[in-house]
Parts: C-alpha cells; sequence; structure tokens
C-alpha cells in the first residue's frame, strides 16, 4: 500500500490519520496526529485459543517521554510497567471497539498504540483511540462497525471539542465520547456536579464532531486497499432448542433462588444433572461435545434472566426501579482516621480514610507534566468477595479503573487544599461483591471522609442502571446486580449529588443507544441517587467538626517569602531546631506557605509560635518577652525574637537610677521590654522602663544612689589597665575609633592610669546625652577587646616617647566630656 493521508481541522487544530509508511506488517497501522501530538497505532492478530468463552482482544496504550523530550525518573532511564494513565487509556480503547467484533470471532488482536511525539498541550489518548478504531476499518479482520471519538470540556458556560490541558485547567467538565454516525457507544467523564439536562447537551455536542471524525475515516477508508477477512458464525446445531426447550422452566426455577451464593450453587447443580442427562457416555460416537453443551447452558442462562427482565420479574424480585437494601456504618475500627461500611444488597465495600501531610502526597512524572497528587482513591477486588480461590497479584486493569472513576467522582467536593491541607488517601476493599461495587466505594468513600473529618461541600452517591433491549422493547434497571450486568445490554454508572453529575461512565455489549435512553437513565438514576443519600444521611449527616484524634494536627500560616531563609536557617538549623524540639514536621514552600504537622496540639502551637518568632519582623512600640543575653557597663543586650536582640540602655532599664546593671540582672533572665525604635542600621532600642509604665506594672527595681564611694568604684570599674577591664568599650582607637572621633593613636600611653583615670571618673558623672554614643557603641563584637589587650602591651612601651602627646589627647577628651 502507498502512503495515504487524509486530514480535517475539527476544533482548533488539524486531525489527520496517514498509513503505508511505518510497521507495514502490520495487519494495519494508523498515524494519527492532532497539533502536534502524534500517535503510532498497530493492529494485529494471531490464531488465538479455541475453547474460551470471551473474546481474546488486548489493547495497550503507552507513552514514551522521549516524545516530550524528556527522560524517565528515577534510576532505570526506560519505561517499565504502564502508569495509570496507560492503563486508563488502554481499557478506554477498548471499550467501545469490543461489541464490534462478530459473536463468536476466537482470534486473538492486539491493538497498541503508541505515542511517538507530544506537544505538551494536545492529549494523546483519544487520538490513540481514534487512530486504532481507524486502523480496524483499513484492516482485514471482520469489524463490524465504524466508531470514533471526542474530548470535550466547558469553560465559561462554552462546550470546547478537543480541549487541550491548559483549557482543561479552567473546564468544569472532562468527557469522552465513543460513537458511531448514528449513535453513543461510550461514555466516561467527570463534571463539577452538572445538572442532567447540561450533560445530555454536553453528549450531544459531542456527538457532532464524532460525526465529522466518521467522514474523515470514510474518506481516508475510501483511499486504501481493505480486503477484509471472511468470517462464518458457527452453524446453529440446535443443541441450544433442545436444551432450552427441556430445561427452561428447572433454569428459571434454580435462577429464582434467594441469595447470590445459594442460586449460583442451585443453577451448577441443575448444570451437572443436566451434563449427566445429556451426555451419559462422553466416549460414545454420538456422544454430545462436552464445551458446546457449555456453551449451550450459557445461552440458557442469559435467555432465563432477560426473559424474566422482559417479563417483570427481576432475578432477585425487584420492580425495574427498585434498590437493593442499603445498610451503612461510620466508626467500624478503632485507630483508622477514618472508616465505613457501605452495602446495598450483596456488595459491600469497606472504607478506610488515613489523612497525612505534604510530604505524602503522590508523586506522577507525566508525559506532559510533573504533578502531586493530594486524594488517592485504592480500590482492590479479592477473590473472596465473589467466593473465589485467587491469590492477590497486585491492581489489574479493572481495579485501577474502577478506583479511578470513584476517585474522580469524589474530587469535585473534596475542600480546598488552602483550607483543609491534608493529603486524603481512602482504601475501597470490596469485600463481598454482587454488582455495582464502584459505585458502592464512592458512597461508602462519602460515609468514610465525613467520618474522618474531611469538610467535604456535598455527599456523593453512584448507581448503576441497566438496560434489556429485546425489539422495541427497552427496559432500564436500576441498581443492576452481577447477572443483571453480565447479560443484560449495558451497564451506565451515574455518580453525583443533589445538585448534579460529578462522575458518569457508559459501557454497551451492543452497538449503540439513543438519546432517548440517555435522558431515560439519567433521570432514573437521579431518583435513585437522592434515595441512596437519604440512607447516608441517617448514619452521619454532616462530617465531623475536628479530623480523628489519631491523624497528625496540621496548621498552616503564610510568611514574607523574604524570610524563608531566616526560618530555615544556615544548613537548615533553625527549621531543624523547631522539628526535633517539638516532635513536628515542618514544610516550607516557595511561595512561603508553611505547614506544621503533629500528632500533638500543643507541640503544633509550639511549633507554630517558633515559626512566627524566627519570621517576625521588630515591631516599635510592641512589648516583648525577651530574654538577656549579654550584660554591659552602658546596659543589657536582649533577645526578643530567636537571632534578634537589641540594647536596653542603663537610663531605660528601670524608672530609677541604676549604678551597676549586673547586680540586678543576669544572662538568661526574662524581662519585658518594650521597642522603642529601630534605626537607619536596623539596631533595635529597648526600654525596660516604658514597658512597665505601659503595662501599669510597678518596677520591683530599687534605686542605686550615687555617692563619691561609688563614682570612685565606678571609676576604678572604668579606669587603669585596659588589658583587663577595657573589653567592653574595645575597637580600633587609632583608626578614629567608633563614635569617639580623632585620632587616638598615642592615648595609649602612660597617662592611662593617671589623667586617663581621672578623665573616666569625670565621665562616670556624665549627661545622659552621651547614652546615644554609648547605643551605638553596643553592636560592637566583644572580640574588639582581646585587640585592646594587644594594644595594651604596645602602650606600655610607647609610656615615655608618647606621654607628652597623651596629656595633650586626655585634656582634649575631658573638654570634650
Amino acid at each position: 500500500m502507498s502512503k495515504v493521508k487524509v486530514e480535517r481541522k475539527i476544533g482548533n487544530e488539524i486531525l489527520s490519520f496517514e498509513t503505508g509508511f511505518i510497521a507495514k506488517q502490520a495487519d494495519a497501522c494508523v498515524i494519527a496526529q492532532y497539533g502536534e501530538t502524534v500517535v503510532l497505532s498497530a493492529i494485529s492478530s494471531g490464531k488465538g485459543r479455541p475453547g474460551l468463552d470471551f473474546f481474546q482482544l488486548m489493547c495497550d496504550y503507552r507513552e514514551r517521554t522521549a516524545a516530550a523530550g524528556k527522560f524517565p525518573g528515577g534510576f532505570i532511564k526506560r519505561e517499565g510497567r504502564p502508569s495509570t494513565k496507560e492503563t486508563l487509556t488502554s481499557r478506554l480503547t477498548d471499550r467501545p471497539i469490543r461489541p464490534l467484533f462478530p459473536k463468536g470471532y476466537d482470534k486473538e488482536v492486539m491493538c497498541q498504540s503508541t505515542v511517538i511525539a507530544s506537544d505538551a498541550l494536545n492529549d494523546a489518548d483519544v487520538l490513540a483511540m481514534n487512530g486504532i478504531a481507524t486502523g480496524l476499518l483499513i484492516s482485514p479482520l471482520p469489524f463490524q462497525g465504524q466508531i470514533a471519538s471526542v474530548r470535550v470540556g466547558r469553560i465559561d458556560g462554552e462546550l470546547v471539542t478537543f480541549p487541550n490541558i491548559e483549557q482543561l485547567e479552567e473546564s468544569d467538565l472532562d468527557m469522552i465520547v465513543s460513537g458511531s454516525a448514528d449513535e453513543i457507544l461510550m461514555i466516561e467523564g467527570f463534571a463539577r456536579e452538572m445538572p442532567e439536562e447540561e450533560m445530555v447537551d454536553a453528549i450531544l455536542f459531542a456527538h457532532k464532531s464524532i460525526k465529522e471524525i466518521c467522514e474523515l475515516q470514510n474518506e481516508f477508508v475510501a483511499l486504501c486497499t481493505v480486503e477484509k477477512q471472511e468470517f462464518v458464525v458457527k452453524e446453529d446445531d440446535g443443541l441450544f432448542d433442545k436444551v432450552k426447550d427441556k430445561y427452561f422452566d428447572d433454569f428459571k426455577t434454580a435462577q429464582l433462588t434467594p441469595g447470590k451464593i445459594a442460586s449460583k450453587e442451585a443453577v451448577s447443580a441443575l448444570k451437572d444433572r443436566i451434563v449427566e442427562e445429556m451426555i451419559p457416555d462422553a466416549e460414545a460416537e454420538d456422544a454430545i461435545c462436552g464445551s458446546d453443551l457449555q456453551e449451550a447452558l450459557g445461552q440458557l442462562k442469559s435467555a432465563v434472566v432477560r426473559e424474566l427482565i422482559i417479563g417483570g420479574t427481576r432475578p432477585d424480585g425487584r420492580k425495574h426501579n427498585e434498590l437493593r437494601n442499603i445498610e451503612s456504618y461510620v466508626d467500624v475500627y478503632p485507630r483508622v482516621h477514618g472508616s465505613a461500611v457501605f452495602q446495598r444488597g450483596e456488595t459491600q465495600a469497606l472504607i478506610t480514610v488515613v489523612l497525612g501531610t505534604g510530604k505524602d502526597e503522590q508523586r506522577v512524572d507525566g508525559l506532559t507534566e510533573n504533578y502531586s497528587k493530594k486524594f488517592m482513591l485504592d480500590y482492590n477486588f479479592p477473590g473472596y468477595s465473589v467466593g473465589e480461590a485467587k491469590p492477590n497479584r497486585g491492581p489489574s486493569r479493572r481495579d485501577i479503573g474502577h478506583g479511578m472513576l470513584a476517585e474522580r467522582s469524589i474530587k469535585p467536593v473534596l475542600p480546598d487544599p488552602d483550607t483543609f491541607p491534608y493529603t486524603i488517601r481512602v482504601i475501597s476493599d470490596i469485600t463481598e461483591s454482587n454488582g455495582s461495587s464502584s459505585q458502592a466505594t464512592i458512597c461508602g468513600t462519602t460515609l468514610g471522609l465525613m467520618a474522618a473529618g474531611v469538610p467535604i461541600s456535598n455527599p456523593v452517591a453512584g448507581i448503576s442502571i441497566g438496560l434489556v433491549q429485546e425489539g422495541d422493547q427497552n427496559i432500564l434497571l436500576t441498581d443492576i446486580q452481577g447477572d443483571e450486568d453480565h447479560y443484560g445490554d449495558m451497564d451506565f454508572k451515574v455518580a453525583g449529588t443533589t445538585k448534579g453529575i460529578t462522575g458518569i461512565q457508559l459501557d454497551l455489549k451492543i452497538d449503540g443507544i439513543s438519546e432517548q435512553i440517555i435522558r431515560d437513565a439519567l433521570d432514573q438514576a437521579r431518583v435513585a441517587r437522592v434515595e441512596i443519600m437519604k440512607n447516608m444521611m441517617d448514619t452521619i449527616h454532616t462530617h465531623r467538626p475536628e479530623p480523628s484524634e489519631h491523624a497528625p494536627r496540621l496548621m498552616r500560616t503564610k510568611i514574607n517569602p523574604d524570610k524563608i531563609g531566616a526560618l530555615i536557617g544556615p544548613g537548615g538549623k533553625n527549621i531543624r531546631h523547631i522539628q526535633e524540639s517539638t516532635g513536628t514536621v515542618i514544610e516550607v514552600d516557595d511561595e512561603g506557605n508553611v505547614t506544621v504537622a503533629s500528632t500533638n496540639a500543643e507541640w503544633a502551637d509550639e511549633a507554630m509560635r517558633l515559626v512566627e518568632s524566627y519570621t517576625a519582623t521588630v515591631q516599635v512600640g510592641k512589648i516583648y518577652d525577651g530574654t538577656v543575653s549579654s550584660i554591659k557597663d552602658f546596659g543589657v543586650f536582649v533577645e526578643i525574637l530567636p537571632g534578634r536582640d537589641g540594647l536596653c540602655h542603663v537610663s531605660e532599664i528601670s524608672t530609677e537610677f541604676i549604678s551597676d546593671v549586673s547586680k540586678l540582672v543576669s544572662e538568661g533572665d526574662t524581662m519585658k521590654v518594650k521597642c522603642i525604635g529601630v534605626d537607619d542600621h536596623d539596631r533595635v532600642k529597648l526600654s525596660r522602663r516604658a514597658a512597665l509604665e505601659e503595662l501599669g506594672e510597678e518596677d520591683d527595681w530599687g534605686g542605686q544612689k550615687p555617692s563619691d564611694d561609688s563614682n570612685d568604684s565606678d571609676g576604678d570599674q572604668r579606669g587603669g589597665d585596659r588589658r583587663s577591664g577595657g573589653r567592653d568599650r574595645g575597637g580600633d582607637r587609632r583608626g578614629g575609633g567608633r563614635d569617639r572621633g580623632g585620632d587616638r593613636g598615642g592615648d595609649r600611653g602612660g597617662d592611662r592610669g593617671g589623667d586617663r583615670g581621672g578623665g573616666r571618673r569625670e565621665r562616670g558623672r556624665r549627661d545622659d546625652s552621651r547614652g546615644d554614643r554609648d547605643d551605638r557603641r553596643g553592636g560592637r563584637d566583644d572580640s574588639r577587646g582581646d585587640r585592646d589587650d594587644r594594644r595594651g602591651d604596645r602602650d606600655d612601651r610607647r609610656d615615655d616617647r608618647d606621654d607628652g602627646g597623651g596629656n595633650r589627647r586626655g585634656g582634649r577628651r575631658r573638654s570634650r566630656d
């Protein structure tokens, strides 16, 4: 076949199909492209395994990260097992095409789609579905029909065909619809509580685009050379009619046995009796083939179930629109953060809810983007739920599909992460099953979330509507059970709130349904949902006010992004200190959102206090509970915030005179201080006196009256040899030292013990105006005192040389004082 390509603009981009260039040895290969996203879809067939009672169709969709110019995440740089997205797309591809193969076709068919280019804007899933459907049309396989698929969104009330990834972020609808030019075959969609009438409008809108794609497919097929295999349906040997005539009534009686297990055992016993009676000797020349008889018995059961329904009697005796008995419970197990059991008939879902922090989010390495999930729902279907003995080999495609259907149906009612920052995981274990277990999961999850204290906006319930179609008769069935699903023609799952639909899924065993059936099914589902919710609200009418005591306590605050570094600290010192001292887990993002997690509310409060203190800004006029960090002769330094201190000058410590601060306060003592200023160099000035006055508290530190003795003492303390007592007044005096000005180079001479001593006594009675210079001097590092000691040695050697100059400089200093 030579290269063939067709294209048409549908939505905002060009959709094209191409063949005859790639994978020419496959039964068919189609390159489908939309925008700059390209998917290769190849179809091949094999001999199959005769005797199996199901069609051996396998659809497989894979994404290659190289298509988006990326490497796979993790250590192994090669794609491994299929992701959740790949599994779901494989199921979406399978569901609409399976009913369009002839009944009894026993060949193996493999449909494989690979994303080979991605523009990170247009999703490849629907493109793969159209590629496979188009490939089947030009393949030699006996595909009996035509099908196309389209995604629909709604943005600002306007429906959009093939919305891109950015548009879907703003859309309140994400729905994929498959169908022929005449009817709908498959629906998978999720919405934000969309009313039924609007949902129907969206489905009909999608059908218009489906017709356009079908026209493009017809154009494509006309350009290709198509030679179909002839498939002859197995000739009727009359065995089914014999079995039906002889055993129909007995089969009906067995089928109507109350209870799934009892009915199954009654039918199994009847089958054994039929085999014994119809094949008394399997070795006889004219003996009936055992597999043919089993096939006839399967047809007989289908005929019995369908006739009962058409006649107005369902296998369990219910009316067409009647629900099975419903029971629901919450808080069924201790310690877990939330638990519930939802039972409808013989279908039971056990729900467990766990709440975690941001570190528990699921990281997803997607083809178009990397993202994280704060809500996860895992569905498990163990063999014992249907009385089977089979091992657990991990989640199947069905488990993943049912879990995602429930997850996306619940997601629209979850609280915003800004108001409820927990990561939520729900586990649904189907402990008993007889139909509609995915919808039981949705109902049970709603109960479990409310029991766990998750503030959902509205409760969500789900129900499945079935269909039996015979001629012009269309019987819709509410709450279908296993046999009605297996032998019926439709499984239409609808989940939502009283406001509208949040999840919808349609699977058919026939080649399509009409608009009227869709409308009737949605109306019937709404009535059933409301009835189910009444039962659920009797169990728990609203969410708990607080999460379980066993769940972590999460507290959130927002800090200035410029303060993130201060919170983390050098090498993570500060944030690590908070976590270790309070036993909490702290997370901070680039926008300054800080989350504190702890199992103890008091620990969380303390951690939040520390976070705020590390990131707080000093406020002038605010009173702080400070801690004395160091004591100087001119005042005390008080730490008012972690790593942030200020000077409380001696004149601001008390309402009375203080001559020796060290006699009143020690390092580590606490005191209330008021911030009275922050200078241009970001140095903080504090006042204990102003804090006491504002608080109306008495000053319990008595005054220390000045005297000659005290002055002498002060002079002794402040004068003398700088090598032993001058550490606090350090600085390079020769270089125009801090705040004292002038060249101090020669003032270290012999006058230090004489004139400087007198000068110090003179300064002991200095005016309070000198306080400002001391404030500026207070910020210097104590390490300068070491330099003073070293300079003192040099000063001694300069005594003789600099005595005269020292006296002159000393005189100038005294005049300044």
